[in-house]
């Protein structure tokens, strides 16, 4: 194992390791262990009990946070005729069809998330091996696939956090950034955790939620009191 660095240590001792925190008591020490000069991501794993190789149990999806999530998000817009004109009027930052796919396949990447409306999803689709790999490519479960182009760059800009399970059941995304209020990360983590238990499939056996952690970018994680969201 790595040696880790005299800072990571030092906030490493602030936290019990054989203790599930209250969710507000967990975001405070997670504040209080970030140890980045920065405005660092604080992220929140679920391992959840599902079985990813089976279709109704791969679960992803995307929830608008209450608070938000504390960046700037650039938005691109694959739309013709009225929809792109919609688009534009909304101050995203690229609309386009071919001409903007032409753009991504010559190297251009400077956005975080797309939205295409279905009739563009065939010149979409040929950039599958560039937005692919970086998790951009739009999807009607996500609600970046649609006509509603004025709702999908609200929610985009409003904060949305996108949810999905890995192999090994786990569902990491991120609830904010370490200059939020304790109060305000807890409610974001509550609001993906709501979701991820209403999502619960049908076919999950055994425990669904089992266990909770957050951490911020650097920094250790801290694991969360799960029974008051228990099923």
């Amino acid at each position: 194992m790595a040696k880790r660095g005299k800072k990571y240590r030092a906030a490493l001792a602030k936290v019990d390791r054989e203790k599930n925190y209250d969710l507000l008591e967990a975001c405070t020490l997670v504040k209080e262990t970030s140890y980045s000069k920065m405005d660092a991501s604080v992220d929140l794993a679920v391992n959840l009990g599902v079985d990813p190789r089976h279709a109704d149990q791969n679960l992803r999806g995307a929830t608008v946070l209450p608070n938000g999530l504390g960046k700037k998000v650039r938005i691109i817009v694959f739309a013709k005729g009225e929809k792109a004109a919609e688009a534009n009027g909304l101050g995203v930052d690229a609309v386009g069809g071919d001409d903007l796919a032409k753009r991504i396949t010559e190297g251009w990447l400077d956005f975080d998330q797309v939205i295409a409306t279905p009739d563009m999803m065939g010149v979409v689709g040929k950039l599958g091996k560039v937005l692919g790999p970086r998790g951009l490519m739009p999807n009607p479960k996500l609600g970046t696939v649609t006509f509603e182009v004025e709702k999908a760059v609200s929610e985009l800009r409003a904060g949305r956090a996108e949810y999905r399970v890995d192999k090994a059941g786990i569902v990491h995304t991120s609830i904010g950034r370490s200059n939020f209020t304790p109060e305000a990360l807890a409610e974001n983590a509550r609001t993906i955790i709501d979701t991820l238990l209403r999502a619960k499939p049908s076919t999950a056996k055994g425990t669904y939620l089992k266990k909770v952690c957050l951490s911020a970018t650097m920094g250790p994680g801290v694991r969360v009191d799960t029974t008051p969201f228990k099923i």
